[in-house]
């Protein structure tokens, strides 16, 4: 796969609406994905959320009755679920802290630093918290995308779904998590989706920037 510039891919990638479900993504494919995912930057390194990669047939078609039927659930060959933390908590985030420890050393810095962040995060309303949280998997979701078309694999962000039914299936409020968004991976079927041969619409450079200088 010859490298192409960032924006010629980004100009291939679209929100594919039919994918060919006799074609399957590559498991090396899957995890130049899921890598860039862990790599995402997140609010002070705390990556609160966590990602499911469902291949199984019979979860991916109960999720995909949760999201209306769109069909690139059932016939892409990846689905990936972010889902954030429902809240941040005293142990999350010393977990973190343990991790930059092991990384990095026992700084004072890194103590102050996020007992800092407990006490601004720890008493705010589990809601807000979680939106917060939210909020990065987003960032997470935006450097799946583009790897996704790095892979030259397709790919929908999806928000259309019914998170309790999601959350209920995979089991993830037990695991105090609440799904964000969804993302099948596949392969575009060419002669099927009515979306391919339409221009990208995109607002103007003028119209969505403003330089201040």
């Amino acid at each position: 796969m010859t490298a192409k510039p960032l924006n010629d891919l980004l100009n291939w990638r679209y929100a594919t609406k039919k994918m060919d479900p006799s074609k399957g993504v590559p498991q090396d494919r899957v995890d130049a994905i899921i890598e860039a995912i862990r790599m995402a930057p997140t609010s002070s390194g705390t990556q609160p959320f966590e990602l499911f990669v469902v291949t199984n047939a019979e979860i991916r078609s109960k999720i995909a009755d949760a999201a209306g039927g769109q069909a690139q659930i059932t016939d892409g060959s990846h689905l990936l679920v972010f889902a954030a933390w429902d809240n941040y908590t005293a142990d999350r985030i010393d977990d973190v802290v343990d991790l930059n420890v092991k990384a990095r050393g026992d700084l004072p810095m890194l103590h102050a630093y996020y007992d800092n962040l407990k006490s601004n995060y720890l008493p705010r309303d589990a809601d807000v918290n979680y939106a917060h949280a939210a909020r990065q998997a987003y960032i997470a979701l935006g450097i799946a995308l583009v790897a996704a078309a790095e892979q030259e694999v397709d790919s929908t962000p999806m928000e259309g779904f019914d998170p309790d039914a999601v959350d209920t299936i995979l089991g993830l409020r037990a695991r105090g998590l609440r799904s964000v968004v969804l993302m099948p991976l596949g392969y575009r079927d060419a002669a099927g989706d009515w979306l391919l041969p339409m221009d990208k619409v995109r607002k103007s450079r003028d119209t969505i920037v403003t330089e201040v200088n």
